[in-house]
């Protein structure tokens, strides 16, 4: 399979493929009678299965890892379990803050909703902005 037959097989763009390669990833023979690059089968169920790995938040540096790990005969599930375990209360706490900013978003809007816009006149740039309350820390203010 040429860069775009493995892209067209796996849904993903030639660019994609072609990065992956270059990142030692993928590792596709050269046809002697052009330079193409060639992938295989075993090149497709690799690039799936980075594919799945990238969905669950592994970086490239440990998707290369991971497949070092099965290249070599070992493992890499104790690791992969470990990282995972690892990332988890971190994207949790992420969760909690976009939760708190979705939540500061929508107060401010039903704020700013029958206020009228202003013109920035050097002591003002955007009223509605400047109209938020803030802590002593200068913080936004957690207003329920």
């Amino acid at each position: 399979m040429k860069v775009s037959d493995l892209a067209r097989a796996a849904g993903v763009t030639g660019e994609t493929v072609r990065h992956y390669t270059r990142e030692g990833l993928l590792h596709p023979r050269r046809d002697p009678g052009n330079g193409y690059q060639l992938y295989d089968a075993d090149d497709l169920n690799r690039l799936r299965f980075i594919q799945r790995a990238r969905t669950l938040g592994f970086s490239l540096r440990e998707v290369r890892e991971i497949l070092e790990h099965a290249d070599h005969g070992d493992s890499p599930c104790p690791m992969v379990r470990d990282l995972l375990a690892a990332r988890l209360p971190d994207i949790h706490a992420r969760i909690r803050e976009l939760q708190a900013l979705a939540t500061r978003m929508e107060r401010a809007l039903e704020t700013w909703r029958d206020m009228p816009d202003g013109t920035p006149d050097g002591h003002s740039l955007c009223r509605l902005i400047e109209s938020l309350p803030m802590e002593d820390d200068g913080t936004p203010a957690h207003t329920p």
